[in-house]
């Protein structure tokens, strides 16, 4: 840990103050703003549903020791993995309202910006609200509709000599699997953008730019219920609100997909006696309706 002190403060941050321990009670005492990365990280072969006995009950720990040392933070920012069931664990555990937690899922869309970036030869500038909605793992739903490239709609171009149907198919199947081509080219998990896109939703929840990535969230309504998933949502001093999710069809299905598996990993972890029945949510955690 004195190494990544170190590390830090050569970055050179204006009015940086790093201190690091071991010891959970001193870390979290009076702490505002958190960010967790502290769950095993991915390996070669790994998906990111592999880590989920482990990293459950690490969250689950997690969410006890913020309820217990720092009741008052204001904002979690959850990045271990599978971060959508981490971070409901951690939710549930923590007694924080839903707005106060979140997950690391941005990761994906500005992935999606990269890769559209990279086929069609522009910057980054030039590829707008580029989104992935659902779970943070290779079931995400990738949205077309959403995205612009030099101002062109991209679900016009696909299907056309700019962007064939296949072309688009292996850009998906690249964003699906980002993290993953990041672990076999350099033999360990991302860091730097998970670090970077964390600390631009923490910033923006103590008041600075908001936060206009989809972030992972708690969400409860007529058709996808008590999950954590990635969701067209805004970061601000206030916490993390949702807005509404509009997609074609394919899309919505996508996301059915991938709401149901994550219902299957959230089952499994009931099942496992980390989280209560869900009916009994709202005893554990009275914010959770």
């Amino acid at each position: 840990m004195e190494g990544v002190a170190e590390e830090l403060y050569h970055c050179g941050f204006e009015g940086v103050n790093v201190t690091f321990t071991s010891d959970i009670k001193e870390a979290l005492t009076g702490a505002k703003y958190i960010v967790n990365s502290g769950g095993a990280a991915r390996k070669a072969g790994m998906t990111r549903e592999d880590l989920l006995k482990g990293n459950a009950a690490i969250a689950e720990e997690f969410g006890k020791n913020v309820k217990q040392y720092c009741p008052d933070v204001k904002h979690i920012v959850v990045i271990f993995n599978p971060a959508d069931i981490t971070g409901l664990i951690t939710l549930l555990y923590s007694g924080l309202k839903p707005s106060q937690v979140t997950t690391l899922a941005a990761l994906d869309s500005t992935r999606l910006r990269s890769e559209l970036a990279k086929h069609f030869g522009v910057s980054m500038d030039a590829v707008e609200n580029c989104r992935t909605y659902g779970g943070h793992g290779e079931q995400m739903a990738v949205f077309a509709s959403t995205a612009k490239v030099n101002g062109k709609p991209l679900i016009d171009m696909i299907g056309t000599d700019a962007l064939t149907k296949e072309q688009w198919a292996e850009i998906q199947q690249k964003v699906t699997k980002g993290g993953a081509n990041i672990i076999n080219l350099r033999g360990r998990s991302s860091f730097q953008s998970p670090a970077y896109v964390s600390i631009e939703m923490i910033g923006a929840a103590m008041g600075g730019k908001a936060f206009r990535w989809p972030a992972g969230t708690y969400i409860s309504n007529d058709k996808y219920d008590h999950i954590m998933m990635a969701w067209e949502t805004s970061i601000t001093a206030d916490g993390c609100h949702c807005a509404a999710l509009n997609g074609t069809a394919e899309e919505q299905a996508a996301l059915d997909k991938s709401y149901a598996h994550l219902c299957e990993l959230r089952d499994e972890v009931i099942a496992m006696g980390v989280l209560p029945a869900i009916s009994e949510w709202n005893k554990l955690n009275p914010n959770i309706k």
